[in-house]
């Protein structure tokens, strides 16, 4: 590769972490608000095993589940099912709890700063 070609592909790869990080720190900030308005701590949602504890918590009422995560292909499916849950126990529909599974940067922020009130998990 010649010197210009270097040089372009080293700002869009410049770009492209720009625009990732961006996208992880609005989801971030968005989970760390849906922590908050769940009555959990905030910094949980950093916390690696212990948010998905939480957001299991919060979506089934038990927290345990989140070992199913551990199982090969039962775990893709239970993560499905979480966010679905999740966006029902803010009294969302199970599109909400998709748009969050595909687009958690647009969705986590509007669960966590939007009026929508933690109402619980169908199970408790």
């Amino acid at each position: 590769m010649n010197d210009a070609t270097s040089a372009a592909v080293a700002a869009g790869l410049i770009v492209y972490y720009v625009v990732f990080l961006a996208v992880m720190i609005v989801s971030l900030v968005g989970l760390w608000k849906v922590f908050v308005k769940a009555g959990k701590p905030g910094w949980g949602a950093i916390v690696p095993f212990y948010n998905t504890y939480c957001l299991f918590e919060m979506s089934f009422g038990t927290g345990w589940l989140f070992l199913l995560i551990l199982v090969p292909c039962v775990g893709q499916v239970m993560m499905i099912i979480m966010w679905i849950k999740l966006a029902q126990a803010f009294g969302k529909g199970a599109g909400f709890g998709i748009g969050i599974l595909f687009l958690p940067f647009i969705f986590l922020p509007m669960l966590g700063f939007g009026d929508a009130q933690f109402i619980g998990s169908a199970n408790r």
